[in-house]
């Protein structure tokens, strides 16, 4: 690990977004997140560069809260003080200079989207006022909870506690996109106060299948994201739970946890129905994630690879699923009988 940022000249916050590279936001969403970038390079011009940029100040507090050799009390600092600084942009390079002796790898995305902080308070300030309050906001509540979730501890006593931490991480971010999808679409905005509890249950989906999919890394630097009550009820602790001894009753955790995913995704499911139809390419945004998450759920049920190594859908189901609500997306009755085979189809049979 090592500091590189000497070695990238980065703006100044008080810069315009004039003097910075326009391509910088896409380059930085690109190497985070593929599948995050298809759905948001497709939406509506203004809508998707705030999204954007709104994604990538969410990835500098997951870094901060992901981090593998920071201490908690410092990791907990940062987070305040990476608050602190969006309420206050200008006060974003004493954030940057506290960030560069930050150990990190050079080929780290996150660590790069943190680095260029400033760059992306700079395109903030770019936004109208509504969409900038809108973000701000929802970053920083989101960064808020993080630092909560790192005072209480590695493990969530109940599911309670579990929900309380996904919408910090996740729920608020359905809220932050819906706001969003208000202030830029006319014919969204009359269905805002519907659409905001389904937004929540569309974040817990995807937060879910995250805890499924990164259940054994996760335990490997000491987090364990699964209810110690789910564990309990067949007699596990935490630990015990990655056991190759315990794996029958562990597996029947792991179904707890995916029928839990399940339901969340299916209100998921509610979200994208309500959007109207002739918003093709914002459905098909929120789409993606929705039932790459379904197909995680298929494959996960069932197999202990969950609790031994990260379980992924292959690229080739991701092109299909691509192609296919390309196609008929727009049919709720499709789209609705489609969520259900991925659900529950054989692998290579999306």
């Amino acid at each position: 690990m090592n500091s590189n940022t000497q070695q990238q000249p980065k703006p100044h916050a008080g810069e315009c977004l004039e003097s910075i590279d326009s391509g910088a936001i896409w380059t930085l969403l690109r190497a985070t997140s593929r599948t995050f970038a298809l759905s948001i390079e497709g939406l509506p011009e203004g809508l998707r560069e705030e999204i954007a940029v709104a994604y990538l100040l969410l990835r500098v507090s997951d870094y901060l809260e992901d981090h593998e050799t920071l201490p908690t009390d410092e990791k907990i600092r940062l987070l305040e003080l990476w608050d602190s600084t969006l309420a206050q942009p200008e006060t974003a390079d004493c954030f940057l200079e506290q960030l560069c002796v930050v150990p990190h790898r050079d080929d780290d995305p996150e660590a790069t989207v943190a680095l260029h902080a400033n760059t992306l308070i700079c395109a903030l300030g770019s936004f109208s006022e509504e969409a900038a309050r809108v973000v701000t906001s929802r970053v920083r509540e989101t960064t808020r909870g993080m630092a909560r979730r790192q005072a209480l501890g590695p493990e969530v006593a109940d599911e309670g506690e579990l929900d309380e931490y996904m919408h910090d991480v996740a729920g608020l971010v359905g809220y932050l996109v819906t706001d969003l999808f208000a202030l830029h679409l006319g014919s969204v905005a009359p269905l805002h106060a519907r659409l905001m509890p389904l937004a929540r249950e569309f974040g817990l989906a995807l937060q879910t299948v995250n805890v499924l999919r990164g259940l054994r890394k996760d335990f490997e630097r000491g987090w364990v994201y699964v209810p110690r009550s789910y564990c309990a009820r067949h007699n596990l602790s935490s630990a015990e739970l990655f056991h190759a001894s315990c794996r029958r009753r562990a597996m029947n955790v792991i179904a707890a946890l995916i029928e839990k995913a399940e339901h969340h995704l299916l209100a998921g499911l509610d979200y994208i129905r309500t959007i109207p139809r002739h918003l093709h390419r914002v459905r098909l945004a929120c789409m993606w994630p929705l039932l790459f998450a379904a197909r995680t759920i298929a494959i996960s049920r069932d197999n202990p690879d969950v609790l031994t190594g990260e379980v992924k859908i292959a690229r080739s189901a991701v092109k299909r699923i691509i192609r296919k609500t390309m196609l008929f997306g727009w049919s709720n009755s499709w789209l609705e009988g489609y969520t259900d085979r991925l659900l529950t189809a054989p692998a290579g049979r999306e």
